[in-house]
Formats: structure tokens, C-alpha cells, sequence
């Protein structure tokens, strides 16, 4: 599986912005995928993640700001009312079960800058 994230650049705060990332590669065999953000000096948080079944999760600070949805090897990240506070790096990850384990194989993608201007 590989991953290549677009959709970032420099945006207002009170903007939007969209995210995608499209996977390659074994596709169906992703159960999870999500995005995070680092800003230097911090370790990389979730934002947001979507299970094969739908099922989401926000990391708090985004709620009702952030939305993310897939489809099958695309997932997109729909951000609105931007602030600079979400200035980062925001990574595309993939996690795919390993076969006759409880363990998963976790794919990266590149990064892609979002900059938020007051």
C-alpha cells in the first residue's frame, strides 16, 4: 500500500480547505485510515480517522470543524473555520492488518503543509 497525499497551501483563518489522499496498491486490505498533524517540536497527533465500516473518530480540538470521509482508496479531509492553530504537516496513515497476526503494518504518507494566516 502507498499513500500520496494533495490539497495543502495557505489559507486564511475562518477558511476552508479540502485534504485528500489516495492509496495504491492492496486497497482492500486497508482497515483504518486517518489523518495527523505535527508541528515541529511536538509529536504527531490525530485528527481525524475512518474505519473500513464508517466508523470515525475526532480528536477533540477538531470536532464539528472537521469532517473526514473514505472511499475504498480515497480518504478526504474537509476542513472549515480554520485557525492558525492547525498550522502543521498533516500526514495520511494507513493501517493494514498483517495476515495471522493481531498486528497491524502502518503506511505514510509524505506530508503535506497546512498554513493557516490571521
Amino acid at each position: 500500500v502507498q499513500l500520496a497525499e494533495s490539497g495543502g497551501g495557505l489559507v486564511q483563518a475562518g477558511r476552508s480547505l479540502s485534504l485528500s489522499c489516495i492509496a495504491s496498491g492492496d486497497i482492500f486490505s486497508i482497515e483504518i485510515m486517518g489523518w495527523y498533524r505535527q508541528v515541529p517540536g511536538k509529536q504527531r497527533e490525530l485528527v481525524a480517522s475512518v474505519t473500513s465500516g464508517g466508523t470515525t473518530n475526532y480528536a477533540d480540538n477538531v470536532k464539528g470543524r472537521f469532517t473526514i470521509s473514505r472511499d475504498v482508496a480515497k480518504v478526504t479531509l474537509q476542513m472549515n473555520s480554520l485557525t492558525p492553530e492547525d498550522t502543521a504537516v498533516y500526514y495520511c496513515k494507513a493501517l493494514v492488518p498483517i495476515a495471522s497476526t493481531v498486528e497491524y503494518l502502518e503506511v505514510w504518507g509524505q506530508g503535506t503543509l497546512v498554513t493557516v494566516s490571521s
